[in-house]
């Protein structure tokens, strides 16, 4: 498989040049297997048969889906019971966040208990639904 970006792509005649590397390579739109038409600009990986791009896809495609990880229940449960010392946010891998949430917690006498409470809250109806590294939450 090969690594490339649409040069260019004429949507009347529906044929275009891929460039990759120094090379470039023709294509016709039956060689196309993106859903969504070619545009310029487009990254797209492909094969060669007989000097011609053939096969391409929109590299997006081609990468494996990000699976989810972390539990969204034990992320709002941990904010409900534990939320005053950051618990969740570790959880989810915010580090900084959860010792931001021992410091207020600590520094307001107890207040920061409504951080976590109003996160186990955003937990449960799905507005914080990603961990420190963007996946999804189960």
């Amino acid at each position: 498989m090969i690594i490339g970006q649409v040069e260019s792509y004429d949507s009347e005649k529906q044929t275009g040049t891929i460039k990759s590397q120094d090379d470039c390579f023709e294509f016709d739109a039956n060689s196309w297997k993106s859903s969504v038409p070619p545009d310029q600009g487009d990254e797209v990986t492909f094969e060669l048969n007989e000097g011609a791009a053939i096969n391409i896809r929109l590299a997006i495609e081609s990468l494996k889906p990000i699976e989810a990880v972390k539990r969204k229940s034990i992320a709002a449960l941990l904010a409900l019971f534990l939320g005053f010392a950051g618990v969740h946010r570790f959880y989810l891998g915010y580090y900084k966040l959860g010792l931001a949430q021992i410091a207020v917690t600590a520094l307001t006498q107890g207040y920061g208990v409504l951080w976590g409470f109003i996160e186990a809250v955003l937990l449960f109806a799905g507005h914080i639904n990603k961990d420190a590294k963007n996946r999804p939450l189960k």
